[in-house]
């Protein structure tokens, strides 16, 4: 406790202890054990790591191509492929050192039984919360309609709420009219937390042979070109959030200290770091450092001192 108690980056996020306001986001670490593999890379150099998404029963995922490089970010359509909920719980959260970090499990479904089923498996397993994944823009099914009706996601963090005590953390969706009525809604539903923002729809095209570049079509765009959006969604979002104490994780294009900070000022308690892993596996030291450095810089001893402060 005293080491928490001494570290400028420690912060509390929905009763999980964090070491780092770094999240690694779903999606981009697999199950936890991608980025082990590489050399100076540490679990406790971040607070909590977002498992890749996972469903009912296994899914083999979308047709190739799944990723593509775009100026300033990167779509993917992966599809939800994953060994399903039954196979994560008994075989990959076993090999998990909870000891290092957070593990927080990524729900997903195409029916609201679905979800409930999977809440109801990890709710039953040491995993330390739940993110609902309502709003992934590269599946057929499921996530985009629930993330971008505030009906359907409260449908669904209502009905995962009701079969957990773990906490919940929504992840809502920028492809909406209103994301401040979303975010109300699922508020009201029970999540304890809030994940602002997920990826953009987006597509490529070649144009030699004037087809789609991605197998699905479309796909979720992240990267620094999303940034600006996210940015403003989560100041948006804070603007609900902060009336119930409901946490944010701020993400979308984060690839520097500077640019965490400014989630953070926006008013995230934690910032996610996703795409900027893939071509600098070992960015979340300098981040730290960087978070460090800053609070060192302006008199604050801790970094929830930095939440919501635009303006002030």
């Amino acid at each position: 406790m005293s080491e928490m108690a001494d570290n400028p980056l420690a912060l509390e996020f929905c009763g999980m202890q964090f070491a780092s306001p770094i999240v690694l986001l779903s999606g981009c670490v697999g199950f936890g054990e991608e980025y082990t593999r590489v050399e100076g890379f540490s679990n406790r150099d971040v607070g909590a790591i977002c498992l890749k998404g996972t469903t009912g029963t296994a899914r083999l995922g979308n047709p190739p191509h799944r990723v593509y490089e775009t100026p300033s970010g990167m779509l993917n359509a992966i599809g939800l492929q994953n060994p399903g909920v039954d196979h994560v719980v008994d075989h990959i959260l076993p090999t998990l050192d909870f000891g290092e970090t957070r593990f927080i499990a990524n729900i997903s479904g195409s029916t609201v039984e679905e979800y409930v089923a999977v809440a109801r498996r990890f709710d039953d397993s040491p995993i330390d919360a739940m993110e609902i994944n309502i709003s992934c823009p590269n599946v057929k099914e499921g996530g985009v309609q629930f993330g971008n009706d505030p009906d359907m996601s409260a449908r669904v963090v209502e009905a995962v709420r009701a079969v957990t005590r773990k906490p919940l953390i929504t992840k809502l969706s920028p492809n909406q009219t209103d994301i401040q009525e979303s975010a109300r809604r699922v508020i009201e539903a029970g999540t304890d937390g809030l994940a602002v923002i997920n990826t953009l729809m987006g597509m490529a095209i070649d144009a030699e042979t004037r087809r789609p570049v991605i197998g699905n079509v479309q796909g979720g765009l992240s990267g620094p070109a999303i940034k600006p959006i996210a940015l403003l969604k989560v100041w948006q979002v804070h603007q609900v959030a902060k009336k119930h104490a409901i946490p944010i994780i701020g993400q979308g294009g984060i690839a520097s200290a500077e640019d965490a900070i400014e989630f953070l000022i926006a008013g995230a308690s934690a910032v996610g770091v996703g795409t900027a892993l893939f071509y600098d596996p070992l960015i979340c030291p300098r981040i730290n450092d960087g978070i460090r450095d800053y609070l060192s810089r302006h008199g604050m001893r801790n970094v929830t001192q930095l939440c919501g402060t635009l303006g002030s």
